[in-house]
């Protein structure tokens, strides 16, 4: 899988899209604010952000659709009034919105109006300060100029790796994590430990690329999907690649596809526990780690707030729809267009039955980063991940 190409939501905005499809997203989004405002106060109050004519603020695995910039509008909205209420002038912003080159960024550039005249309403210097850019490319790397950018925000996008893990085939050829796409209850050990090894090997690469882009005292507040369990065979996000492997069972019992096929798709995401989270920011050491916590979030929040009566198989539905927007391009790439409507038929069918069983939800991390003042730099490349598990288990 050429994940830089195909690791991207449905673009546009019709029935299928991200853009139509990123409810849940926005809830967690909600949740997460408290503390985004908490940690845009303290960098506001900060000498590095006192000197600073223009703040530049990236997000990170933006998207696209109006989760995109509402993030980026309340973060310029909280700075703004804050630097009023202390009888300051607001510095301008600069705003670089990155993803992979398949985004659909022309639907975030398509709501740029919009999005300016809000500020204009709230404040009549905001749409002339504000400064909208994209920036494509891989987050693992490198992205903007050395000691640039004030504030880094990711929200549910680290949880994807650069690519499917090296090792899931034997020597002799054969699939090692046959019969699913993901971690399971049934994956070999080494399987497990491809996907965490490449995990480390990701996120160390994130730490390193933005410890020379963010200055100084520079804040991040990074949101992913993470895991409670010590085993990640064993944990509740686990369960979202399951329906889609038991839907995929369902249409190859039917001849839209091969077995073989399934055997040899893995998703290439992770579920990180927080103690693996915390060893690798240590391990990287530019980041004062200042908050590691995990929270729930229901597989149909942002559908059931405010109103009980939605039946199963609405819920499956909302359910299965927000799921095709962010997995059909990967699916598709793999198995066809062509079979698509039938998968999913099935996983709302797989869905509907688990809902019955069980209130499934997802388990999140919350992370908030200071950028270290002294920092000695070493190329990344200095460790594999071998030797980054060796560092961590000394």
């Amino acid at each position: 899988m050429d994940v830089n190409r195909v690791l991207h939501m449905n673009g546009g905005e019709g029935e299928a899209s991200y853009a139509s499809n990123s409810s849940l997203q926005r809830a967690v989004i909600t949740m997460v604010k408290p503390i985004l405002e908490e940690t845009i106060l303290d960098l506001v109050s900060d000498e590095a952000f006192l000197a600073s004519k223009v703040l530049c603020i990236a997000d990170l695995g933006c998207s696209s659709g109006p989760n995109s910039l509402s993030v980026i509008s309340h973060i310029v909205d909280t700075i703004t009034t804050t630097c009023h209420k202390q009888h300051r002038q607001p510095p301008e912003f600069q705003v670089l919105l990155n993803d992979l080159p398949g985004n659909d960024f022309n639907t975030v550039i398509k709501s740029l109006p919009s999005f300016y005249d809000k500020l204009k309403r709230g404040n009549i210097n905001h749409g002339r300060s504000c400064f909208v850019a994209a920036m494509p490319g891989s987050f693992h790397h490198r992205l903007f100029p050395r000691k640039s950018i004030h504030f880094i925000h990711s929200s549910y996008s680290l949880q994807y790796l650069s690519q499917v893990p090296k090792g899931l085939v034997s020597k002799e050829g054969m699939q090692l994590n046959k019969g699913n796409t993901y971690i399971a209850s049934t994956t070999p050990q080494v399987v497990s430990r491809a996907y965490y090894e490449q995990f480390k090997h990701d996120f160390y690469s994130f730490l390193h690329s933005r410890s020379e882009e963010v200055i100084k005292g520079g804040r991040a507040v990074l949101t992913l999907i993470g895991r409670r369990t010590d085993d990640p065979s064993r944990d509740e996000n686990c369960v979202p690649w399951k329906m889609i492997t038991l839907a995929l069972k369902d249409i190859a019992e039917e001849g839209h596809i091969e077995e073989a096929q399934i055997d040899s798709f893995n998703f290439p995401c992770y579920a990180p526990s927080a103690v693996e989270v915390q060893d690798i920011i240590l391990l990287q050491g530019s980041f004062s780690l200042t908050r590691l916590e995990g929270f729930e979030i229901g597989w149909d929040s942002n559908m059931t707030t405010g109103n009980t009566s939605f039946d199963t198989l609405m819920r499956a539905r909302y359910i299965s729809k927000y799921v095709r927007a962010i997995s059909e391009p990967m699916l598709s790439s793999h198995f066809g267009a062509l079979v698509m409507d039938a998968l999913f038929r099935r996983h709302i069918e797989r869905v509907a039955e688990l809902l019955n069983k069980e209130e499934p939800k997802f388990n999140s991390l919350v992370i908030t980063l200071i950028r270290k003042v002294n920092i000695i730099y070493t190329s990344v490349t200095v460790f594999n991940s071998e030797e980054i598990l060796q560092a961590i288990s000394l």
